[in-house]
């Protein structure tokens, strides 16, 4: 029997710049959910990529007096090694410049021309650089004297000979589809905002650029080339092998199951992208998420302000795990959220040190110490231990839940909340005292905690996969039992178990004070 399919993209970074946190929140997130598809059984496959054409690549270029494709280069290499040391795992990493993509999305353009959805013409409009995208007059602001993007980005008067993509023509197409497909934008706030914009009229969309050539040629007109978006969106199927029908991955995978974005983004992936796959025949993604931000102290990270920290920074001060736990504990997916050193420091000591790491290191010097460093066995079970593996039922029950909903935080509170009641039951249980008085209680307690435990460092694989790896070894549980599908497996008493060692230590907070002075 094949497997479920599971196909999950993420945006793919322009590549005029070095990574920042929240590249990593979202590589981080899509990261978790892929390992948890996999976890869960499914044929998943994870792409990443770069977005390496445009005007922005042009200029950065030439101000860093380098061509376009050594500053892609490098920019590729920051976010390669920005993924290494967050142990994120994808499939393919795809890069706009490649030819499997140029190739590929000069044949998507030509299905929009057979389409009749392209035409020659002019056009005359305020752009944005930053945003690689024009706006209507209505959707401007002025700052400071300079007319702004609603992103902030200034625009300038452009006028240009143009291909344009008949978007006006999608406008009731997009809306049937958003009305058939509740869940295709999420989350609902999005969703809301995608379809009041699309009721309120849609222009046809400039699609090439003459005023630059740093990007993949028109198909038959050599002074024009795609439009970023047009050449960027692509990638999600050019990755596939698209347009090779017989090809494998494009068979398997296409229609993406979750594309994972950053909301400034979702109008182009929310209309654009569906708009561009309708006129070329192609099937449309089952969801476009688009996340929110992170700030540093609620403040958006800025050059000027000071308050940039790269992720290396994050990773070398906290660690790797600890960081990706924390993002997606601390933030609800869908809005907006906020770091600093205190919340961080706060849930590695509370969360991560005191309530799981010191529940499995306590837990396991116990049976060292009065089991012979082996798996006790399970006697009868009482009303207490069989109500904590009710609780433990429960909530991997909302587990699954909420991580298919991508609402990671409520998933991480529901494991969070038997945690906490496994510490409550172990302080109330006692082994230590029961040694003395009831050896066989005493095992069972500490089985019926450890047990909880496996299940616990399984569902947390996905958050802290080399954490919990840790864990699992120290439980002596194989490489090939650590999937889902191994939850109700139970512990083997007798099980010879290594000399136990923590996983989580305290930040410790003067210590660190001390170094930085």
């Amino acid at each position: 029997m094949s497997k479920q399919k599971f196909y999950l993209t993420t945006a793919i970074p322009y590549g005029n710049g070095a990574p920042h946190i929240g590249h990593a929140y979202e590589i981080i997130a899509a990261d978790v959910l892929s390992r948890y598809y996999r976890a869960a059984g499914y044929d998943c496959y994870f792409l990443a990529g770069m977005d390496e054409h445009g005007q922005k690549m042009q200029q950065t270029a030439k101000k860093n007096g380098e061509t376009p494709q050594q500053l892609a280069d490098r920019t590729a290499g920051l976010f390669q090694d920005m993924h290494r040391s967050l142990n994120i795992q994808y499939d393919d990493f795809i890069r706009t410049t490649e030819d499997r993509h140029k190739k590929a999305v000069q044949h998507l353009w030509q299905k929009m021309v057979e389409a009749g959805d392209i035409y020659l013409g002019k056009y005359a409009g305020w752009y944005s650089v930053r945003d690689e995208a024009y706006f209507d007059e209505k959707e401007l602001h002025m700052a400071e004297g300079i007319r702004c993007a609603p992103t902030g980005a200034p625009v300038e008067w452009v006028e240009e000979e143009s291909y344009f993509f008949k978007l006006s023509s999608y406008q009731q197409k997009l809306l049937d589809w958003y009305g058939k497909n509740p869940h295709c934008v999420q989350p609902e706030s999005r969703r809301n905002e995608i379809v009041n914009f699309v009721k309120d009229g849609l222009s046809d969309l400039s699609v090439s650029r003459t005023t630059f050539d740093w990007g993949v040629p028109v198909p038959g007109a050599p002074r024009h080339v795609m439009y970023v978006w047009v050449d960027a969106l692509s990638n999600y199927i050019t990755a596939l092998g698209y347009p090779d029908d017989d090809n494998r991955l494009l068979h398997n995978y296409w229609p993406a199951d979750c594309q994972l974005i950053g909301k400034d983004i979702v109008r182009f992936h929310a209309i654009y992208w569906p708009a561009f796959l309708m006129s070329a025949g192609l099937p449309l993604p089952a969801q476009v998420y688009g996340h929110g931000f992170i700030y540093n102290r609620g403040e958006k990270m800025s050059k000027s302000v000071g308050n940039v920290i790269t992720p290396a920074e994050l990773i070398d001060e906290y660690g790797c795990d600890q960081l990706r736990y924390f993002l997606l504990r601390e933030v609800a997916f869908g809005q907006d959220g906020s770091y600093s050193h205190d919340a961080i420091i706060s849930r590695i000591n509370s969360d991560l040190a005191n309530d799981l790491g010191n529940l499995a290191q306590r837990t396991l010097s116990q049976i060292a110490k009065n089991c012979d460093e082996k798996i006790p066995p399970q006697g009868d079970l009482t009303q207490d231990d069989q109500q904590l593996f009710t609780l433990l039922h429960n909530a991997k029950h909302s587990y699954h839940t909420e991580m298919k909903q991508l609402a990671f935080h409520r998933a991480l509170e529901a494991l969070w909340h038997v945690i906490a009641e496994c510490n409550r039951y172990i302080d109330a249980q006692a082994p230590w005292s029961l040694k003395k008085t009831d050896v066989p209680r005493m095992q069972t307690v500490l089985h019926v905690i450890i047990e909880c435990v496996r299940q616990i460092a399984i569902l947390l694989r996905p958050f802290m996969p080399t954490s919990m790896d840790a864990m699992l070894d120290q439980l002596a549980i194989g490489e090939g039992e650590r999937g889902f599908s191994c939850l109700d497996h139970g512990l083997v008493a007798g099980a010879a178990l290594p000399v136990p060692q923590g996983v989580f230590p305290r930040y410790q907070v003067a210590e660190q004070a001390e170094q930085k002075t």
